[in-house]
């Protein structure tokens, strides 16, 4: 007898099954695409102990009749192709006809179902894939699906869900993309018979967004939107200070599917690059709408990964939406002035009163280190806290006076040197923060970042134009390479030269600056080389663009204006002058900010002047 047999249609729909159906929040999913094809306006999702005892969607949509019930659970049974021509242009949510035969073959499943110009519905019944005979039975138009008791004759598949709360984190997710792909729909969650969700009908997507992620993430993202060569894009954006730890907060979607898409993804990412850290992820919501026959979504049985005619097209797109959103946006930080917790008169407990003024400007000191995320050795309980961006759409402009002095902080006393606090535009402060007046308040910049920032954009324009401008050296600055580094700097002669650094051997293992760019004059030329080398040797096999951009980022940092510098007031004037014509100054090429804006009115709250 052969080793080979033909599995029973119910093996092979349960062994289909793991395909489709991974946790109850699968089922929740395939069940709520299924309510949307049906043309449902309101969706309910019932569902206790995190899916595991039951799951029941209520919907209000065409319903189905006696015959349509008898062939719901047959394997690839669909009413939303005809031909295999219907494959190149899917427009409904489902289309494989895997959903109710996978759940029912898993679970105990019951359908409740009605259409429009019945007086009554029908029932049915599935244990496992074991159907029970069809019955009549009173019913509201639309239909019910209760699903009880998942993976119950499957123990190994039933035995790896977890916790009923983690369950529920899954199902939430998946309903989370419906309600915000899908606003027209009115839609209910309620674990164990208490509401955690309810979406109404007509509710904007920010507001939706609100209800999920908190109104304060709602109401400071950006909306933007593009339509162009037959894709429109509608977008809300957090800003970069908003960025996240982890990729959940970015949502994509394509004529209502939630999606996850590489090329998107990467377009996302870039059009953030150098305005956030590099570890970080910024909070996005991204709708799509385009023919259905310039992708293929017929890809993986989730039905979450498409396949792009022209993914390039995609790419570009989404990134030109968000990059122009973002370079026309004040994305500056807004702070919020310290409380600062003591006495009554603001000085520090025990702390005596020669020695007061000086723990004053530590703190002040270490709190704007800590907020540009600048190391200090020291360590302080008392910090500024600092509120979220302020959207006031105010000036940019800095008010500057050159012809003013400019002074350091001044000392405090009993008695201030009065012409030490006559009031300025613009201050260095420690030498490395720049205090500077506006409409609003003021704003204190930190020189470095901001600095750093304006070489980096102003190298980027000149390499669009070609090659940066270089400068030969008196004398030839030769240093010694390893291996490693004598062979990145043969295989990317083309990208030093783009740098306008002139390198030449100059012996064994000894290579020779000749020239360098003009741009960098502030930097140790050999320093910044061998960065450049190290770098290039450890990540060979980067594209060229990302090995370009880090190398200015380095560069840039280099040759900027260093923490603890003293400027003069020209030299003020200059990178302020600066800061309004160089694009996203806001931040520097790391991700960090260079500018924190205060209000008028957080400082009369702080003063108490509120209701004068």
């Amino acid at each position: 007898m052969g080793k080979i047999a033909v599995l029973d249609d119910n093996m092979i729909n349960m062994i289909a099954a793991g395909e489709v159906i991974e946790r109850p929040a699968s089922v929740v999913k395939e069940l709520l695409e299924n309510s949307i094809d049906a043309g449902a306006t309101k969706i309910t999702v019932e569902v206790e102990e995190g899916g595991r005892s039951l799951i029941r969607i209520i919907d209000d949509g065409c319903g189905m009749d006696a015959d349509d019930l008898a062939l719901a659970f047959e394997p690839h049974a669909t009413s939303k192709l005809r031909t295999s021509a219907d494959l190149s242009g899917i427009r409904t949510m489902g289309f494989r006809g895997e959903a109710l035969a996978s759940v029912g073959s898993v679970a105990k499943v019951s359908v409740t179902s009605r259409t429009a110009d019945a007086i009554g519905g029908y029932v049915i019944e599935v244990d496992c894939g074991e159907k029970k005979e069809i019955r009549p039975c009173s019913a509201v138009v639309g239909t019910t699906i209760d699903v009880r008791n998942l993976f119950y004759k499957l123990p190994v598949r039933r035995k790896f869900l977890r916790t009923p709360a983690t369950e529920m984190t899954h199902i939430k997710e998946h309903f989370i993309r419906i309600g915000l792909a899908h606003d027209s729909l009115d839609l209910t969650l309620r674990h164990n018979g208490k509401d955690v969700y309810r979406l109404l009908s007509g509710q904007s997507i920010r507001e939706r967004i609100g209800i999920l992620f908190g109104a304060e993430l709602a109401e400071d993202l950006l909306s933007t939107s593009r339509a162009e060569r037959g894709m429109e894009i509608r977008g809300l954006m957090a800003r970069p200070v908003d960025a996240r730890a982890s990729s959940k907060y970015q949502y994509l979607f394509l004529n209502g599917r939630f999606i996850r898409d590489k090329f998107i993804l990467h377009a996302v990412k870039e059009a953030y690059r150098g305005l956030m850290e590099p570890n970080k992820y910024p909070v996005v919501f991204l709708f799509i709408q385009m023919p259905p026959e310039d992708y293929d979504v017929n890809v993986h049985p989730t039905k979450t990964e498409v396949r792009f005619d022209n993914s390039n097209l995609v790419h570009s797109e989404v990134l030109a939406v968000l990059r122009d959103k973002l370079l026309s946006t004040n994305l500056d930080v807004g702070g919020r002035v310290p409380t600062l917790a003591a006495s009554d008169d603001n000085e520090p407990l025990d702390i005596p009163p020669a020695t007061q003024a000086d723990a004053r400007r530590e703190r002040i000191h270490r709190a704007m280190e800590d907020f540009f995320k600048k190391p200090s050795s020291a360590t302080s309980q008392q910090t500024f806290t600092f509120s979220k961006p302020s959207h006031s759409g105010g000036s940019q402009s800095a008010m500057y006076h050159p012809e003013k002095p400019i002074t350091s902080v001044p000392e405090f006393s009993e008695q201030p040197d009065r012409e030490n606090w006559i009031a300025k535009e613009f201050l260095q402060v420690h030498n490395s923060y720049i205090l500077v007046q506006n409409d609003e308040g003021f704003v204190v910049i930190d020189q470095h970042a901001l600095h750093e920032r304006i070489i980096y954009e102003q190298m980027n324009r000149r390499l669009r134009e070609g090659n940066l401008p270089s400068q030969r050296l008196l004398m030839p600055h030769s240093f010694e390479v390893t291996n490693a580094q004598l062979e990145a700097f043969e295989s990317q002669t083309e990208l030093f030269d783009k740098l306008g650094i002139e390198l030449e051997p100059f012996g064994p293992n000894t290579l020779a600056i000749q020239a360098f760019p003009t741009m960098l004059e502030k930097a140790d030329p050999i320093e910044c080389v061998i960065e450049m080398l190290d770098k290039l040797a450890d990540d060979d096999k980067a594209d060229e663009e990302r090995l370009l951009h880090e190398i200015l980022d380095m560069a840039s940092c280099k040759a900027a204006i260093k923490a603890g510098q003293a400027l003069s007031q020209g030299e003020i004037a200059d990178l302020l002058a600066d800061k309004d014509i160089v694009q996203r100054t806001s931040r520097c090429p790391h991700g960090r900010p260079t500018t924190i804006a205060f209000s008028i009115q957080e400082l009369e709250k702080q003063f108490k002047r509120t209701g004068f």
